[in-house]
Order: C-alpha cells, then sequence, then structure tokens
C-alpha cells in the first residue's frame, strides 16, 4: 500500500512539472531563444574588409618568414590591392580569401603568396 502511494505521487510530482510548461490552448511552450552574439568576419582578413592603405603592413607581416621578401611584398600587394584582404598568418590560410586565393598565373599557379 505504502508502495503504491510512493508511486502515485512521485507520478503526481511529474504530471505537475509537466504542466506547467503546457499552455492553456494545449500548446508545448518552446524554450525562448537566447540572444546569440553576431559573429562578424574577421577584420582584413575576409575579401574586401581591408583599406587600400592597411595592405602594406598586412603584407610585411605574411612575408616575415620568406627568403623571398621583396617578390613576397611585390605580389602580396598586387594581391591585396585587387582583393582588399590578406590571408592571417604568413603561410596558408587563403581559405579565408576566396580572390587572393584563386588568382592563378599564365601557368595556373598562385599568384599570391
Amino acid at each position: 500500500m505504502v508502495r503504491r502511494l510512493y508511486i502515485l505521487s512521485i507520478f503526481a510530482v511529474l504530471m505537475l512539472v509537466s504542466a506547467k510548461d503546457i499552455q492553456p490552448g494545449g500548446e508545448v511552450l518552446s524554450p525562448t531563444p537566447s540572444a546569440q552574439p553576431t559573429t562578424f568576419p574577421m577584420y582584413g582578413v575576409t575579401q574586401g574588409s581591408l583599406h587600400p592603405q592597411e595592405c602594406s603592413p598586412r603584407c610585411t607581416m605574411r612575408c616575415s618568414k620568406t627568403q623571398y621578401r621583396k617578390p613576397c611584398l611585390f605580389f602580396c600587394q598586387k594581391c591585396c590591392a585587387q582583393c582588399l584582404c590578406v590571408p592571417p598568418g604568413t603561410y596558408g590560410n587563403k581559405q579565408f580569401c576566396p580572390c587572393y586565393d584563386n588568382w592563378k598565373t599564365k601557368r595556373g599557379g598562385p599568384k599570391c603568396p
């Protein structure tokens, strides 16, 4: 008898807890969406996010570890003037700037360092 009363009381509590989420019209309340922080594209990394005067310092950083500094700077600045972006880091990461990644030489190689 005590066991049945215990099970019945647990069942009643569960019903009360679940009933507070149901509106009088029979609809289940959905949780209110919380405000998500807006994620903005990374400044200077995504296509078109740089100003032309910002190309030189970005390219200097991009070409800082290469042994072919002059050609790297020349082509990086040329690409930055066209695409208005420079990928982050000193190598790779070209997926952040499709224009920079897709610009090819006559032979089909990458134009931008």
